[in-house]
């Protein structure tokens, strides 16, 4: 018997109220702001309020909404299991004991003895006030059990009605979509064997549109890198519901007796301060893991947009000299570096380094960029193979798919590629092998870990696959971390299509968008940036124009937004005219200099009215530098632009204003503010924040960068 009657768990601002019945799960009462401590009669007493009354012949529903909602206790919308056996369906009648260690964690053991099932579920507000949610199942009984889905899921009130979901495509990722949400349950997939551009990403609810920095928001994001579902439900008869969770192919998940599944973790955030008050969440909790990455963020030059293919040993070790000569501290060789690969028709899969291009392999150019003073990274694509590749000649039965669909019928896939198949043991082993030797022997720092196609027909040993291929590559990396300490991998996924909390569990950053396009990146990061702090997202400075787009933009506008992530170069920086790799170099000092703030502080974003204007600040934990980046990602609307409110600073402090122009001035139009003008400004941060500075009439894509620097020293608390 469960000797609980009620939990609470709570932590910055966040709680958890949770009742605890004779029968069945216990059920979240209250999920959002923090109504502080409540002694055990308050809790009952709450638990009264906000009770349904029952009359003889009120509607079978649930009012309150189980950890896993199930039609057995009258809930109408989704469940959050479905199971069978092959007599057909499973529905568990839990009886269920709790353990609170502590007051951020609960943990929820249910067992249902004649079904043969036990459920863990492990709920805990962490750092941040960021609540994880997981649920495990075992199969305790003596049949196969299969597993159709397991889900997370929190209530939400009512009033949350607005729905904010995640859409996009290549080079333009994670597009914000914002409606009512309609009744029922609404069900967000992605069926592409990684997350997708067009990945749901975070589920929103709000009772208004959200805003950046004002009004309450419920929302959830789940740690998985494959295929998932995001679900919200407005019933009628039961409370609204929030969750997320796996999607599973028919027969990819049957427990044998003793076997179990857990679900990837479920992160919920509650914010009353908009959407950065759910940033501020995750981004607290991320960077208090502790895998998360202590060392300075190093700039990087990536050669992917300098050469593509044409691999020049020569011109390459020129373009790694100019890179050392600008203050780059990274160097990575892009795609190409391997047999018969002259276009992306060929080779993949075979790691071993072209001779005909690289006579002499990569160890002299690995030996110039360490002798440099600079970290070598390598590009690889571990999870695909092309068919005209040695490895996919002598391992056909490797490639993980249908094989009536190798090859494709009608003679296309994406990039000339299939998917290799890392669930069977050989395949991984292979593949580990080769890159753990490459690592050794070249002293690789840093590796751009991509995947550029998505699974179709996964099919491994005659059944869905997706799972199994996605926890193979989450161990490779885990296991070529462990076996060389202070290696670094990005995750790329044809740019920002696997930039989730699952993949960043082993990964070291993510590759955000394979456009370099800056009106383009300043919106794709700033939604990767809802989730992920600054110096996980890799974000770079290209040529002008744009390879993704043919855009023509300043270099000062490219740097601007380049310097909002984990900065670098994607270009082929050889040809930059004299005043260009001055600018550069200039830049390269600034993103050294500035890097403890931009990947330390609080990212804020002041609300703007004018919807071609993006204002992004970053503030040091302690009040005493911030730098905001103003830009327009359109010609604004007004001749006189709005003034803009410093959100983020320390009221009480007194702020030095000045204009960082080292990658080249910002232009604008013909009014220059005062304050632009050359002589220093000082305002107290009170001002900043309610009164604001003008801006002047900026033109489309163009960028201000703003650094203000606090007067004295820190104030006395009040």
């Amino acid at each position: 018997m469960n000797t609980i009657r009620w939990s609470l768990l709570r932590r910055e601002g966040v709680a958890l109220i949770l009742t605890h019945p004779a029968q069945g799960l216990p059920a979240v009462i209250h999920w959002g702001a923090d109504p502080g401590p409540l002694t055990e009669e308050e809790l009952e007493a709450l638990d009264r309020a906000t009770a349904r009354h029952t009359q003889g012949e009120s509607l079978d529903a649930a009012w309150r909404v189980p950890l896993v909602p199930q039609d057995s206790d009258g809930w109408a919308g989704r469940p959050g299991l479905l199971a069978s056996t092959a007599n057909g369906p499973v529905f568990p009648r839990w009886q269920a004991t709790t353990e609170q260690p502590d007051e951020h964690t609960l943990t929820v053991h249910s067992v249902d003895s004649s079904a043969g099932l036990q459920l863990i579920s492990q709920l805990r507000v962490e750092l941040g006030g960021l609540v994880t949610l997981t649920h495990t199942l075992e199969n305790t009984g003596g049949e196969p059990v299969e597993l159709h889905w397991l889900e997370a899921t929190l209530p939400v009130p009512a009033s949350a009605e607005q729905i904010t979901t995640f859409t996009g495509r290549w080079t333009g990722e994670k597009r914000p979509v914002t409606a009512c949400a309609p009744p029922g349950t609404t069900v967000r997939e992605t069926r592409r064997g990684r997350a997708g551009h067009d990945s749901p990403w975070v589920t929103m609810l709000s009772p208004e549109a959200p805003r950046n920095r004002s009004g309450a928001i419920w929302s959830v994001h789940l740690g998985w890198s494959a295929d998932l579902r995001h679900r919200v439900d407005r019933l009628t008869e039961h409370p609204g519901c929030l969750g997320a969770g796996e999607l599973l192919r028919p027969q990819e998940i049957v427990l044998e007796p003793g076997q179990r599944y857990t679900t990837p973790v479920a992160f919920f955030a509650h914010s009353a301060q908009g959407l950065d008050g759910v940033s501020a969440r995750f981004h607290t909790w991320i960077r208090s893991r502790r895998q998360h990455p202590r060392t300075p963020r190093p700039l990087v030059l990536n050669t992917w947009e300098a050469v593509y293919f044409d691999h020049d040993p020569e011109r390459l070790e020129q373009l790694a000299r100019r890179a050392a000569d600008v203050g780059v501290e990274r160097f990575v060789l892009d795609d190409g570096w391997f047999p018969a690969r002259r276009d992306d028709t060929a080779g993949l899969g075979d790691w071993t380094v072209a001779t005909d291009v690289w006579p002499q392999g990569l160890g002299p150019l690995a030996e110039l960029v360490h002798s440099l003073g600079m970290e070598f990274g390598l590009w690889f694509e571990p999870e695909m193979v092309n068919l005209d590749s040695e490895l996919a000649h002598r391992h056909p039965e490797w490639i993980l798919g249908n094989p009536a669909s190798v090859p494709s019928p009608d003679g296309l896939s994406f990039r000339h590629q299939y998917v290799l198949d890392l669930a069977d043991s050989d395949a991984w082993s292979h593949v580990h092998s080769r890159i753990s030797a490459l690592i050794s022997e070249l002293g690789i720092d840093f590796i751009k870990w991509d995947h550029n196609r998505d699974l179709v027909e996964p099919v491994h040993a005659g059944i869905p696959g997706t799972h199994a291929q996605t926890r193979a590559a989450y161990r490779m990396i885990r296991r070529l971390k462990e076996e060389h300490p202070g290696l670094e991998i990005e995750s790329c996924s044809s740019g920002g299509a696997r930039t989730d909390l699952g993949i960043l569990a082993h990964a070291d950053r993510v590759w955000a968008s394979d456009s370099n396009d800056p009106l383009e990146r300043q919106e794709i990061q700033r939604w990767t940036e809802l989730i992920l702090p600054p110096e996980l997202i890799g974000s770079h400075v290209g040529p002008s124009p744009a390879h993704s787009s043919g855009r023509v933009t300043d270099l000062s506008y490219r740097a601007a937004t380049s310097l909002q992530g984990s900065a670098g170069f994607e270009w082929d920086i050889l040809s930059c005219t004299p005043e260009e790799t001055a600018r550069i170099t200039a830049f390269g000092q600034l993103y050294r200099r500035l890097r403890p703030l931009l990947h330390g502080g609080s990212v804020v974003h002041p609300d703007t009215g004018d919807p071609g204007l993006r204002v992004r600040g970053v503030v040091a934990q302690d009040g005493s530098e911030a730098l905001y980046t103003i830009a327009t990602t359109a010609a604004l609307r007004e001749a006189l632009p709005e003034r803009i409110q410093l959100d983020g600073l320390d009221p009480r402090r007194t702020y030095r204003i000045s204009l960082r122009e080292e990658a080249g001035p910002a232009r604008w139009g013909p009014q220059t503010p005062d304050w632009m003008s050359g002589e220093e400004v000082a305002l107290p941060g009170r001002a900043l924040i309610e009164v604001g500075l003008q801006l002047p009439p900026l033109w489309p894509a163009q960028a201000l960068i703003i650094q203000l620097s606090a007067l004295g020293g820190a104030p006395e608390a009040a």
